[in-house]
């Protein structure tokens, strides 16, 4: 028996139709072998009932039963074979199309059937004649869409003009003209540009990733200056109510203290009275008693024995006056001013240190300058030169306004700058947005793109419409300009007193703005002659 079984081969317990080992065969009337699926679907697709090898012809469909014998013998040679069969397809691969239930991996696939093959399934068109002639080639998925519709060929070339596949037969036809090159050397070029691209947009990922660290860490740092402001804006406040408070407790304990002493004096004053009452009352009784005296001798010795009048005053000079306020509140204001002067001092200093922390380098930029400005060297200063030189007429230059801005501008976030104004005496100092008018009349306000002090003979004024004038308490020599693009603000500040001058708020800011510098020219020749001077921030403890 066992030299019988080693006899044996596959094809003795093969399928014919599905050319696998048998699974549940059955046997026809005439004798051949099938698994009862292969049979029971190949005579549901026939319009007559005939045995696929032979082919006679049954009247009506057999009753078919398991050949119980075929089935014992094919089980343990099925069991040996799926030990030595190939490996179940792996996802990269291309499954065997005739596999039924576990796919195997295919191993060609056949261009004229359209199908892919395992090893055993592949056996026909490497037996039959017929199916030599098919064309094999290494295994492909969706065949279908690898064939040209028109010609039935493969898809092997790429046509770089119309970027579309195409088959060889293509090329000597609509594609004669076009540059075609195999589909290899095509998909290494797109796996070049892959490649590319992959790194551009890792690239572009880590930009994000880097952009949403810095956005949580703004986040972060705005709100522990939001905390630090909180806390200190909380103190100072704090301290401002309790600067009020005092004042109203100190205003109300000086009303009172005035109105007790008035108090107190008509208290005395009327004790004064009801004694001098009690006094007159007594010597009234006295006389009236006298009075009723018939007896002469009696009267007259009781009338000699009468006391004297008791002292009293002279009431008709005497009065309670009411306390006068006047004065007392305007005095109690005066004091508290003068504490909130001292708080805002601290507050102004406060506020200077936080915004020089904003300092940016700016530099003076000559293609802006008027023809009769003179800068320096490194762009840090600037003065009035009374003769115009000769410079090309650019269209950033001013042409007729003695102004000049500088190279660097700003369309985000905050920044300061400090200019030194002394002995200077006129200037115009702030920003000015980029696209303002730098050859006609020009109106410096903030409806036209400048936000900037003015400062001559009749003072300081924030040059506005109406203009704002700003009050002074001793001679600049020094100016800050703060700016909050994202806030729209505009803040100057006076550096020597480190106090606050004057803030443009809610301003609306679209385009980038440039430090704008204005050395005026006033008074006779020379009088105006001191520079305007970029100065470097010293922050002071």
């Amino acid at each position: 028996m066992a030299s019988a079984k080693t006899s044996w081969s596959e094809d003795n317990f093969s399928c014919s139709i599905c050319l696998d080992v048998f699974s549940n065969p059955v046997t026809t009337p005439c004798g051949h072998n099938f698994c009862r699926t292969c049979i029971t679907k190949f005579w549901d697709e026939q319009v007559q009932y005939k045995c696929p090898v032979c082919n006679k012809i049954f009247d009506i469909r057999p009753d078919l039963q398991v050949n119980t014998l075929l089935s014992e013998l094919a089980t343990p040679f099925r069991k040996s074979l799926q030990a030595n069969e190939q490996p179940c397809v792996e996802p990269a691969e291309v499954p065997c199309d005739v596999c039924i239930g576990t796919q195997l991996k295919a191993v060609k696939s056949c261009l004229v059937c359209f199908t892919s093959y395992c090893q055993t399934h592949l056996e026909p068109h490497q037996r039959v004649a017929g199916l030599k002639k098919h064309r094999l080639v290494e295994p492909m998925d969706r065949l279908e869409d690898r064939m040209c519709k028109k010609h039935d060929r493969l898809l092997e070339l790429f046509c770089q003009t119309e970027q579309v596949f195409v088959c060889q037969f293509c090329t000597e036809g609509d594609h004669r003209s076009h540059p075609v090159v195999p589909l290899k050397e095509e998909y290494e070029v797109k796996m070049a540009q892959l490649g590319k691209i992959e790194a551009e947009v890792q690239q572009m990922i880590q930009e994000r990733k880097l952009k949403i660290k810095e956005i949580k860490a703004t986040v972060e740092r705005s709100k522990s200056d939001a905390d630090r402001e909180i806390a200190d804006g909380g103190q100072i406040i704090n301290a401002l109510i309790c600067c009020v408070e005092k004042c109203r407790d100190d205003f109300n304990q000086t009303v009172n203290e005035k109105l007790k002493s008035t108090g107190k004096q008509a208290v005395d004053l009327i004790k004064e009275l009801e004694q001098e009452i009690e006094d007159l009352t007594n010597r009234s009784s006295e006389v009236k008693q006298l009075s009723h005296t018939i007896d002469h001798l009696h009267f007259l010795q009781d009338f000699s024995s009468l006391k004297d009048p008791p002292p009293t005053r002279d009431w008709t000079t005497v009065e309670v006056r009411p306390p006068s306020y006047v004065g007392t509140l305007r005095r109690s204001l005066d004091q508290l001013e003068e504490t909130l002067n001292m708080e805002m001092k601290k507050l102004s200093d406060d506020e200077l240190k936080r915004v020089q922390q904003y300092e940016v380098d700016v530099t003076l930029d000559p293609d802006t300058a008027q023809t009769t400005l003179i800068l320096s060297e490194d762009g840090k200063q600037v003065h009035h030169g009374f003769v115009g030189k000769k410079l090309p007429d650019n269209p950033k230059r001013f042409k007729f306004h003695i102004f000049v801005l500088t190279k660097q501008s700003f369309s985000s976030g905050s920044f300061y700058f400090e200019v030194q104004v002394k002995e200077h005496t006129a200037w115009r100092l702030g920003v000015a947005k980029e696209s303002i008018n730098r050859k006609g009349r020009i109106i410096v306000t903030p409806e036209m793109g400048y936000w900037t002090l003015y400062f001559n003979k009749d003072g300081l004024v924030f040059q506005d419409n109406p203009a704002v004038h700003v009050p002074l308490r001793a001679e600049l020599q020094k100016v800050g300009v703060f700016v909050d693009y994202d806030e729209g603000l505009v803040s100057f500040y006076d550096v020597e007193a480190r106090v606050h001058l004057y803030s443009a708020t809610g301003c609306t800011f679209t385009e980038p703005l440039h430090p704008f510098f204005a050395p005026c020219l006033y008074g006779d020749q020379g009088i105006n002659s001191p520079p305007m001077i970029i100065s470097p921030v010293n922050q002071k403890d």
